[in-house]
């Protein structure tokens, strides 16, 4: 059975291995800009998001995932009849896996004489979102955000025939939920000083 994975990550540590084995487990991967590209550079087989939504990614990358295809693969619940009957009448397959980390803002802002433009620029929007929405639909869909899971999802992959369980799929989630709290509190600590400043 062939499963989908969405792979669009800042930090490309262990990303290669961990794809290597997804593929192994025949995982689809579907990825995005400069991570597709480095999978490919890595003779890993990847769907360029751009073919998966029939839309090139647009506004310099401001828009990539952000489509209905994506979203209706992650969020369909795959025990309710009518959206599976929806995603099938429309051509829309289902997304399993999810493998994201979001764009350095920390890293930009910590920057000697960063711009607000800069830091604007490094606001992820695509990237919480669709963490966001694997989370929520955690029945169906597994989401890592962090290259320290990588080893303990693989194991668990491996054992349980490419699935993770939901207990594994719940804690995920949650995490999920922490970090991008975690974010956005960032984000609005470093425009509330800058307000102040101006």
């Amino acid at each position: 059975m062939t499963r989908r994975v969405l792979i669009s990550v800042s930090d490309k540590t262990g990303i290669e291995n961990f794809a290597r084995s997804l593929v192994e487990l025949n995982f689809e991967i579907i990825s995005t800009g400069g991570t597709a590209s480095s999978l490919k550079n890595a003779k890993i087989p990847v769907i360029d998001i751009s073919e998966f939504t029939g839309l090139p990614e647009i506004l310099g990358g401001r828009v990539k995932t952000l489509h209905p295809k994506v979203y209706a693969g992650l969020l369909a619940r795959r025990s309710d009849a009518k959206h599976v009957e929806q995603l099938k009448k429309l051509n829309i397959p289902y997304i399993d896996l999810v493998v994201f980390n979001l764009y350095p803002f920390k890293k930009t802002i910590a920057k000697e004489g960063v711009t607000i433009e800069e830091a604007i620029e490094n606001i992820d929007i695509g990237g919480p979102t669709a963490i966001r929405a694997a989370a929520k639909n955690y029945e169906s869909v597994g989401v890592v955000i962090n290259p320290e899971q990588y080893e303990e999802v693989l194991k668990e992959l491996k054992s349980h025939n490419g699935e993770l369980t939901l207990k594994t799929r719940f804690k995920l989630a949650a995490e999920v939920f922490h970090y991008t709290s975690q974010y956005d509190d960032m984000i609005f600590k470093y425009l509330k000083m800058k307000e102040q400043i101006n």
